[in-house]
């Protein structure tokens, strides 16, 4: 069944959905690449139309009045890098006290380009037991959904591996601004 925000990324905007969505109650799910606030709203619309509970990971400095009203009633809930406040522990206690949720970051971090993912993602995942559902978008293709399941997490390279062959051909809206995890 197509839900309005489906019809909306389909119909009006164009979008194809690919890949199902995983029949799994919790995960923390990357969405990437991320090179435009643009990016953001066609996530929002693919995970309303997947219908799974969900909450997204932002910047803290996003939550000021009155953008902090907008970005609640989006489902972001405000978070700071490991340095300051320890995203990895408050994820996995929302996991763990939730029968259904999906927590959605983008492993980049920012806009601009970067070689250097945070890779938060990676620990959440393994901390609250839960694996990794990544998600794309790719904007020559004008495709967004699921490019698959990591479940191993034998060590953060091997997850980063995985991660980086699921995105090679993936086209963001500004290519200059994406660059796959360098190591």
């Amino acid at each position: 069944m197509t839900t309005v925000s489906g019809l909306i990324l389909t119909k009006i905007l164009g979008w194809n959905i690919k890949g199902e969505y995983p029949n799994i109650e919790k995960s923390i799910v990357i969405f990437a690449p991320h090179t435009s606030y643009y990016d953001s709203v066609y996530g929002k619309l693919f995970i309303n139309e997947a219908g799974v509970n969900h909450k997204f990971l932002s910047k803290k400095e996003l939550f000021f009045f009155p953008l902090n009203i907008l970005m609640k009633w989006y489902g972001s809930i405000p978070v700071r890098g490991v340095k300051g406040e320890n995203a990895i522990y408050l994820v996995a206690k929302m996991l763990e006290e939730k029968e259904s949720l999906h927590i959605i970051m983008s492993p980049e971090g920012h806009l601009a380009r970067t070689d250097k993912w945070n890779k938060g993602f990676c620990y959440m995942a393994l901390k609250a037991k839960v694996p990794i559902v990544v998600g794309y978008l790719d904007y020559q293709k004008k495709e967004i959904g699921v490019k698959g399941v990591i479940n191993n997490f034998e060590s953060v390279d091997t997850v980063m591996d995985q991660v980086n062959m699921m995105y090679k051909d993936v086209a963001a809206k500004y290519p200059e601004n994406f660059s796959l995890e360098q190591r």
